[in-house]
């Protein structure tokens, strides 16, 4: 038995298919983790997600920012924008059962047996692992539960920055949210910084890696992630980057978590 960790598919099947292949998955004996952002801007999201969907127990996926954005779509708080590859989702027969189930993904997932937590962005640096773990189960709940509507309705916007323990409402799931799939970029304060996307090296002063904030509170776990295509492949402190652009061009790749073993496939001629 072999567990794999792969990044953001965004809508890319074909690859995703490649790179199956690639490292035999068998689904009977292999398991299957993925950081988020199954769907969209890549030509082929309703398959993506129907091939996940279809491992069934063999996979476990956490939720992304894409994932956020094609379920506010769904409940019919937010449009499509143009560069989005969602249409043959929401005009899909069974798209009300994908629904359901995305609902029903984690934003955190933990193995104590082999030593690894993985999260669609990160954790924040102010967070124990048990603090980030009871985080996730408290969204989660909200989600799968009735109030889910009125909690995607509320959830974009970009305020607060900051966690306190002390938020309620829709402004505590809000960053709890932020957190979990949109976070890259944090101030020495641990507040988070939304706008900038480039690379690490690219930062501005006073911006960076949410890994790196001084004083962070998980500092020998080691964390997969995924959300960051220009981060690059440097692995800083139990650090591991999944997402590579496969659906800009770069590739798509799976760790061997057990091993290290990293595998990957070319995604610049075929997605």
């Amino acid at each position: 038995m072999t567990t794999y960790a792969i990044g953001d598919i965004q809508g890319c099947a074909g690859a995703l298919e490649r790179l199956l292949k690639k490292i035999a998955f068998d689904p009977v004996k292999d398991k299957l983790w993925l950081a988020g952002d199954i769907t969209n801007r890549g030509p082929s999201s309703l398959h993506a997600l129907q091939r996940v969907i279809n491992l069934g127990d063999s996979a476990i996926t956490v939720l992304g920012n894409h994932d956020l954005h094609l379920l506010m779509v769904m409940a019919g708080y937010r449009k499509t924008a143009a560069k989005d590859t969602l249409d043959d989702i929401l005009k899909h027969v069974d798209r009300d059962e994908y629904f359901y189930w995305l609902r029903h993904q984690p934003f955190l997932h933990h193995d104590s047996d082999l030593g690894f937590t993985m999260v669609h962005a990160g954790i924040h640096p102010h967070w124990d692992l048990r603090t980030a773990s009871m985080l996730a189960h408290e969204l989660e709940q909200v989600l799968r539960g009735e109030n889910h509507r009125e909690f995607l309705h509320a959830l974009p916007g970009k305020s607060p920055t900051q966690w306190q323990s002390e938020l309620e409402g829709i402004t505590r799931l809000r960053i709890i949210a932020s957190v979990f799939t949109r976070m890259r970029f944090c101030h020495a304060d641990g507040s988070l910084e939304y706008d900038f996307k480039g690379p690490p090296t690219d930062a501005p002063d006073g911006l960076m890696p949410w890994y790196q904030v001084p004083g962070r509170k998980i500092g020998n776990e080691k964390i997969l992630f995924g959300h960051w295509a220009s981060h690059g492949e440097s692995q800083v402190n139990n650090i591991y980057p999944l997402d590579f652009g496969c659906v800009w061009g770069g590739r798509l790749e799976a760790m061997a978590l057990e091993t290290g073993e990293r595998y990957s496939i070319d995604c610049s001629s075929s997605r």
